[in-house]
């Protein structure tokens, strides 16, 4: 979608306090009750809103059902291009001060829509975190979820419930300035978590029940574990190279010096030769978790968007 597509979609389009964006890949079956309970939790709120569907190219009749849907706006691509990429061309397309990301397949409870909105003063995001896992494949994707959050956690020095949940509310001005580093698959949403709290931006979390989502399920074990794996890496080099990199130096450099001494008193003063790999491999790593860290420094845009919380 080009960007002359998506400034064409705010020509002459008043501003709503909130857009609710749905991405939808093959959800026929419920995909109509969905919106209608989307739309009917907004519509009892006190906020102007406007429903944008984003079909992320559809091949089981969700294309043809959603343009007899009325009260909604309707992006389509003409392949799939994955939920990120959804969201992200979602977001930029929207017209409200602050936007929902939610998905149609009966898991969220999107009948509590206004209350993240209620709960976004003072705040940049909120996030719905889950009580429980539902998902399938648990005995894959739980550990590998924990492992990603508690990266994450140490990372971000903020304690985050739920990392991967798809049902959150958040400032538009503020998101608008991250878009560019949204993956196109699932794990966008660990990536606007990010990149909020690693900014200096705010993020509050409310429990919500998790239901058994309707439909076939997205997730593939093998691809998306590796898309895990690679998520830890991206986390890792994008946000705190140091934190990760610098421990391990550090207890390498204190290993290795104890070897030293021990090789200096034990052995004659003659060093040996694993003592010299463990004291390279010590500075290598702390060489290379400073460099890593000043090109992300160098490489942090400059954001002019105020944080919630030193509004006037």
């Amino acid at each position: 979608m080009s960007a002359e597509i998506i400034n064409s979609v705010h020509e002459g389009e008043p501003e709503v306090d909130v857009t609710v964006v749905l991405p939808v890949f093959n959800e026929v079956g419920h995909l109509e009750k969905e919106i209608l309970r989307v739309r009917e939790s907004m519509e009892v709120s006190k906020y102007s809103f406007e429903i944008l569907v984003v079909d992320d190219g559809s091949t089981d009749g969700s294309s043809e059902l959603l343009q007899t849907i009325d009260g909604i706006r309707l992006l389509q691509f003409s392949q799939n291009r994955g939920s990120g990429s959804a969201r992200k061309f979602g977001t930029l397309a929207a017209r409200g001060r602050v936007v929902i990301w939610t998905d149609v397949d009966m898991s969220y409870p999107n009948d509590r829509m206004p209350e993240l909105v209620d709960e976004l003063p003072g705040h940049d995001q909120v996030v719905g975190a889950r009580r429980t896992e539902e998902g399938t494949i648990k005995l894959l994707r739980k550990p590998a979820k924990w492992f990603v959050r508690k990266l994450a956690t140490y990372l971000s020095g903020t304690k985050i419930p739920d990392l991967n949940s798809g049902f959150r509310a958040f400032r538009r001005d503020v998101a608008l300035q991250f878009l560019h580093l949204l993956p196109t698959g699932f794990s966008c949403v660990t990536t606007i978590t990010m990149t909020f709290l690693s900014n200096g931006y705010s993020v509050k979390y409310v429990p919500i029940d998790y239901a058994p989502r309707e439909g076939e399920s997205k997730f593939h074990w093998w691809k998306d574990t590796r898309r895990y794996l690679l998520q830890v890496v991206r986390m890792v080099l994008s946000y705190s190279p140091l934190k990760v990199l610098m421990p391990p130096a550090i207890a390498l450099g204190i290993i290795g010096a104890g070897k030293l001494i021990f090789d200096l008193f034990d052995k004659d003063f003659r060093i040996g030769t694993n003592t010299i790999v463990i004291l390279g491999v010590s500075a290598s790593l702390a060489l290379l978790g400073m460099l890593a860290d000043l090109l992300v420094q160098l490489n942090k845009k400059r954001h002019h968007v105020l944080p919630a919380t030193l509004r006037g």
